[in-house]
């Protein structure tokens, strides 16, 4: 006997995603989430072109840190009303003229205005990541969610050499041009080849709103990797803020380009994401969370067996690929662990997860730089190691 057709909810959720869309989806994720990254090496000259002082620099990562956070609270519970192509397409969409913006922006108020709405839009990607595993079979979504955060690691890491090239060759005005051109094919992209999904939640917007309340006072899986990971990801922001300013003096004096080179050491922590993936699936996220979080704390503390120039600063490169991969991997472990729960609040948790980490990166951004200017390397790479140490401790 012939089964009646399953409705269109059901045949959404027994969707099976294709090698071809995990690509795409990871691609996309990468380059809407390196409009978060771009400005990070370029503190120095955009804040120069303002009229910022030095300590005010950090804000520029900031205020892009905070956007990302209250677009994560505001925009992705939408993901559980809304048909999520639309979403993700129409805010892809926007991301493009904000970033427009940027570069005619000649005092800090309207640049630091337009670079955190830049933040709440790029919130996409994590529309993308619990979409992807929606249509994921449950055997297969850590290894899914693994290759689609290498994707998003990947923009992350190669914004800060891409937008450091493009300013040594040209201005740092012409990274933001060229990053809305690029969210202009996306989203004709997306368009084309994802597929729709209709969320089951009939709640309303301010019901979901609330129920965030809810979900993080109940769900201790969440209060945990949250917490961990917020203290992970600020010590990758504080890393990846200090640095290049750390390099851009005296002894190293290194310009734009050779900061570039020296931020693609960190593109090599993204293979932590698909390996990361494979060990969740086989049940051992707790010690690989273990790992991650002493990998990180124990680069920092690596770099301080070297003092001349030369020594410091490939010691420097391999502390930044121990800590995008102790990062990377934490990440992927806590969505995985987050993704095994209740499918109807899978973007809501996420939401959640992201926003709360990424207030421990705009802190980590804006305590790195603070730290930096009162006591140097020392100073700076002290805090960063204590995060990950705080989050190993409490786990």
């Amino acid at each position: 006997m012939n089964q009646p057709p399953l409705p269109l909810q059901k045949q959404e959720e027994h969707a099976t995603i294709t090698p071809h869309l995990v690509m795409i989806i990871a691609a996309a994720c990468g380059l809407i989430v390196a409009n978060l990254y771009y400005a990070q090496p370029l503190a120095g000259p955009i804040s120069a072109a303002l009229g910022m002082s030095a300590s005010q620099s950090g804000l520029i990562v900031t205020m892009t840190q905070i956007g990302y956070c209250v677009g994560l609270l505001l925009i992705v519970p939408l993901a559980d009303l809304l048909e999520n192509r639309s979403l993700i397409v129409w805010m892809t969409r926007l991301v493009m003229l904000a970033l427009v913006a940027l570069p005619f922006s000649n005092h800090p108020l309207p640049f630091l205005l337009a670079i955190g709405l830049v933040g709440i839009l790029s919130v996409a990607v994590q529309i993308l990541v619990p979409f992807a595993a929606h249509l994921a079979p449950e055997a297969r979504r850590g290894q899914v969610v693994g290759n689609v955060m290498s994707g998003l690691m990947m923009g992350i890491m190669l914004a800060r050499p891409v937008s450091s090239f493009v300013t040594q060759i040209s201005s740092w005005q012409t990274i933001f041009l060229l990053s809305a051109g690029v969210m202009l094919v996306l989203s004709v992209v997306l368009q084309c080849v994802l597929p729709q999904r209709h969320p089951r939640t009939q709640s309303s917007y301010a019901g979901l709103l609330l129920s965030m309340v809810h979900l993080l006072g109940h769900t201790p899986v969440l209060q945990r990797r949250a917490f961990y990971h917020a203290c992970m990801f600020g010590a990758f922001s504080l890393f990846w803020t200090v640095t290049p300013l750390l390099l851009a003096h005296s002894p190293y004096l290194f310009s734009q380009g050779e900061i570039a080179l020296f931020a693609f050491v960190g593109v090599a922590g993204a293979i932590a994401a698909p390996i990361a993936g494979r060990v969740a699936d086989k049940g051992w996220t707790w010690p690989a969370s273990l790992a991650a979080m002493g990998i990180a704390s124990l680069a920092f503390l690596s770099t301080w067996l070297f003092h001349q120039p030369t020594p410091f600063v490939v010691a420097l490169c391999i502390a930044g690929v121990m800590i995008d991969f102790g990062v990377t991997a934490n990440l992927v472990l806590g969505q995985r662990a987050l993704f095994i729960l209740a499918p109807e609040h899978r973007a809501r948790l996420n939401g959640l997860y992201m926003a709360i980490f990424f207030l421990g990166g705009a802190a980590g951004s804006a305590l790195g730089a603070w730290t930096y200017a009162q006591g140097g390397w020392i100073w700076a790479s002290t805090l960063g190691a204590a995060l990950p140490a705080v989050a190993f401790l409490v786990w």
